[in-house]
């Protein structure tokens, strides 16, 4: 779908009601602030991915039990977030990115490490999260606040204050290190600014600025990160050590031929050859044990999902509703393509989750939260009179 295509749908007017000349009846999902086939396909990939998750962990029943009560949580965290009005979170986008951007810097002081990065924190005996994954919501509804109070199209220097409030937490995730994750932080707050009108030459400026800055880019990466991109343009490389996950996820899946092998019948994944099976290449295994047939099912679900987010969005009728809602709904999408893309070979590796499938419950958390955003622009929408 053209880009100008999705703006001009999100910017539309919302359709005017005929004047029936009766109040009409609220249904029981307009009541409690709840889209039907949104929730509908949300569900349907969760039990989806519990099957995927308890053949991916070697049935292990306690890790599903796990993952199914986070999935319970985030579903009530959806349900109440759905409740408040969007004006509330117009209110909250400015504690909630200061309140990350605190938890990151506190990352940097007394953050938990493990496999080799520093990205947690902990409350003994509570819970265990990262901060990081907060931000993915937080960052774009604050650029989607300070758009909407300063008003679209933004100008020069609007653009530029909103580049430091994306940058300033995309810097201190990279520092962590977690580039997958600093990636999508930055693409939720410019989906927020190109939702908001940005002309095609500033586009094209800033394309060819980022193109002028690959080799400082490249200079300044970690020596792990520059051999993923190495080992995406060459697999074979190194087949025993970096090339390792590449080879053995595209194995799977093109094992899996056009039918599968069948649940818990996976070569690769049951066998242990395919690392980080249950969550960041999880859908090689949903490839190899359900084949082309499975992963296409799969994908339309994604596909059906996002077109319906853009449906919701499209009726938002402010600014911050478009903005916040279009970003949420767009940054899904680019969670399910570089998944997609790096388990299949077509983007280099960088530790992104499967949505709604993958093993984790921070993402899933931060995810069904904005749906719930997502649910309350359009179920808080008023209809305008003749």
């Amino acid at each position: 779908m053209p880009w100008t295509t999705v703006t001009r749908l999100l910017n539309r007017h919302p359709v005017r009601p005929p004047d029936s000349g009766m109040s009409r009846r609220k249904s029981l999902w307009e009541n409690i602030h709840l889209d039907p086939w949104l929730l509908g396909l949300v569900l349907l990939m969760m039990g989806g991915g519990l099957l995927v998750l308890y053949s991916a962990s070697g049935q292990h029943l306690s890790m599903v039990a796990g993952q199914a009560l986070r999935f319970g949580v985030a579903l009530a965290l959806m349900a109440g977030i759905a409740q408040f009005p969007p004006s509330t979170f117009l209110r909250w986008a400015p504690l909630m990115y200061g309140l990350g951007m605190l938890m990151l810097l506190a990352v940097e002081l007394v953050g938990d490490i493990g496999m080799g990065a520093q990205r947690w924190l902990e409350i003994p005996g509570v819970i265990r999260f990262q901060p990081s994954e907060m931000m993915k919501l937080a960052t774009p509804l604050m650029v989607a606040a300070y758009l909407s109070r300063t008003g679209v199209p933004p100008r020069l220097h609007h653009l530029l204050i909103s580049a430091l409030i994306i940058g300033a937490p995309v810097v201190l995730v990279a520092m962590q290190p977690d580039l997958g994750t600093a990636m999508l932080v930055a693409c939720a707050g410019l989906l927020v600014v190109l939702l908001a009108g940005l002309s095609w030459r500033l586009i094209g400026c800033f394309i060819a600025i980022l193109a002028a800055a690959l080799p400082l880019l490249w200079i300044n990466l970690h020596s792990y990160q520059r051999q993923r991109i190495l080992t995406f343009l060459n697999p074979e490389s190194d087949p025993l050590g970096a090339g390792w996950n590449i080879i053995q996820s595209t194995t799977a899946i093109g094992s899996g031929g056009v039918w599968g092998k069948g649940w818990f019948e996976g070569t690769q994944s049951q066998l242990e050859f395919l690392p980080e099976r249950h969550t960041d290449f999880i859908i090689a295994v949903l490839g190899e044990e359900f084949g082309l047939v499975g992963m296409t099912a799969l994908l339309a679900l994604y596909l059906i999902m996002v077109c319906r987010g853009l449906w919701l969005a499209a009726g938002a009728q402010d600014s911050f509703g478009r903005l916040a809602a279009g970003s949420i709904i767009l940054t899904f999408f680019i969670y399910v393509f570089v998944n997609v893309g790096m388990v299949s070979g077509i983007l280099p590796v960088v530790g992104v989750p499967l949505p709604l499938i993958s093993y984790g419950g921070t993402s899933s958390v931060t995810l069904l939260v904005g749906f719930g955003v997502l649910m309350s622009v359009h179920a808080h929408r008023r209809l305008l009179p003749r």
